[in-house]
């Protein structure tokens, strides 16, 4: 096929921010509209290659495009796109945010329901695009340096989408303290790119970041266990890691409801899979040597997070630490090294990006209309907002691990693949399965089942037609992953082998 697919789903984002910073700022309804024509056609070109992906294609990368974009000696960039089965099911989660993201932004015109973005939509839509694309672009890049140019530009509009229309009792504090942490992490990840590609020219005399050509580029052992630490820490600052994931719940709380569903849903899994791609299989010596101090920030995430969850009071605090627990399950299930535990690492990010994203959208639809997101305010919520209360506890279903939906078939191979290596840090680890389960439990019955609090009668109406097309979108995703494993896992297990064909070589 020579339709330049990637390509188009990578820059299409860009070419509608663009279009709609140059409409008439008072033409809401139209960018609006060109946002969603933009978000349905990206949605489906993901799903397009999600659909034509070849599970019995065990060579790697698949859609494979290639274009010198820069080759003046000694500097060789190409726009070099392809994906895998661990890639693959990211791009269309992106696809499946964006498209949700802009339906839940979509405003109206209810005075008494201040929902979606009301404030410059065409201002927030630019950036949301922008943001799109720089995360397309990373999943796709197959280039370490243009992989590395879209992860920056995927960081950057975080700031402005936050500062300019988070909440404003912490939004500009949080959007300062995510940028630092993200920008540090990726100056400390950058010095070791730079160090792996003059490594390269050292060792074979080819001047390129082309991964695929890194990936037999000889790293020594020496060099491999002194980098392997700042690239994959660097990267998985921004997927939640222990110690390093303070600014995250920080800035899921200030965020507005879209930012936060793409906050949770995607840049998480955005530093997960670029610690994977950069650090595990190119460093694959030094992913076995540091495995160890992996797992233990994992396991240390995965408990803690979910006992801070267990004890807020906001509920995007609540799932903001539910987050760091889980992207914990996730670097968990890479620093196994084995296929069982990166299998689940691949299905769970997927998951839990579905999960969050529902999560968010929830409570952004209830702030919308009880202008409170504290638990102990809120209640009743099931009689007036009935949709969006079965979308919360499917999501909260995902979120326990329950049988039958997606976070079980994510989370169980992770728990397998963590026994096989460390039986004790799987018993531990398990530990935040009953303190999710008791959260999400009480935290249901507080705010939409128990009574109505006298202040919101009256004054909460039910969720317009767009947000439940977002709620039915992402709740059937994780019905069918859990009901049907074989639409997600046999794509993944094909990613998986690649990688552990580079670990086996270490």
């Amino acid at each position: 096929m020579n339709f330049p697919i990637l390509s188009v789903i990578t820059f299409l984002p860009f070419v509608a921010g663009v279009l709609i910073l140059l409409m008439p700022a008072n033409r809401k309804n139209e960018i609006r509209a060109v946002a969603l024509a933009a978000a349905v056609m990206d949605l489906l070109l993901t799903g397009w290659v999600y659909a034509q992906y070849l599970v019995n294609d065990l060579q790697g990368y698949q859609f494979i495009e290639k274009y010198t974009w820069l080759s003046i000696p000694p500097i060789n960039i190409d726009l070099h796109f392809g994906v895998d089965g661990m890639s693959a099911p990211l791009v269309l989660l992106t696809g499946v945010v964006m498209f949700t993201g802009v339906l839940i932004s979509w405003g109206n015109d209810d005075p008494h329901v201040m929902a979606g973005i009301q404030d410059r939509p065409r201002e927030f839509f630019a950036f949301l695009f922008l943001l799109a694309g720089g995360v397309l672009g990373v999943f796709v890049s197959l280039d370490l340096f243009m992989l590395f140019f879209f992860y920056e530009i995927a960081v950057f509009p975080m700031y402005l989408l936050i500062a300019i229309w988070g909440w404003v009792k912490t939004r500009e504090y949080a959007a300062m303290k995510l940028t630092l942490y993200l920008f540090v992490g990726s100056v400390v990840a950058l010095v070791g790119v730079l160090a792996m590609y003059w490594t390269q020219y050292q060792n074979t005399g080819i001047l390129s970041f082309n991964m695929l050509e890194m990936e037999n580029a000889g790293f020594s052992t020496a060099f491999q266990n002194l980098w392997f630490l700042p690239v994959f820490l660097g990267f998985a600052v921004l997927g939640g890691i222990w110690p390093f994931h303070n600014w995250s719940p920080d800035g899921h709380v200030a965020a507005p409801t879209a930012v936060s569903m793409f906050h949770a849903g995607v840049l998480m899994k955005l530093g997960a899979f670029a610690a994977l791609r950069v650090g595990v299989m190119l460093l694959p010596e030094g992913a076995h040597t540091w495995s160890w101090l992996i797992m233990t920030f994992a396991g240390v995430a995965v408990v803690y997070g979910a006992f801070i969850a267990f004890v807020q009071t906001d509920m995007k605090y609540m799932i903001g630490f539910s987050s760091v627990s889980h992207m914990g399950l996730v670097v968990l299930g890479i620093s196994t090294l084995n296929e069982t535990g990166i299998l689940g690492a691949g299905v769970q990010m997927v998951s839990h990006g579905i999960m969050t994203a529902l999560f968010f959208a929830v409570t952004g639809m209830i702030y919308d209309r009880a202008h409170t997101r504290m638990i102990p305010e809120l209640g009743g919520i099931a009689k007036v907002m009935p949709f969006a209360t079965i979308g919360f506890i499917i999501g909260g279903l995902v979120s326990m691990g329950m049988p039958g939906f997606s976070g079980f078939v994510a989370e169980f191979p992770i728990f397998m693949g963590v026994w096989r290596e460390q039986w004790l840090v799987a018993v531990i680890a398990s530990i935040s399965i009953v303190i999710t389960a008791a959260y999400i439990m009480m935290n249901i019955r507080k705010v939409f089942f128990s009574p109505m609090p006298e202040k919101l009668e009256g004054h909460i109406s039910d969720v317009t037609v767009l947000d439940k097309v977002a709620i039915t979108t992402l709740s059937l995703l994780m019905i069918v992953i859990g009901m049907f494993p074989a639409v997600i896992v046999p794509m993944v297990e094909t990613g998986v082998k690649y990688i552990m064909n580079l670990l086996g070589g270490a």
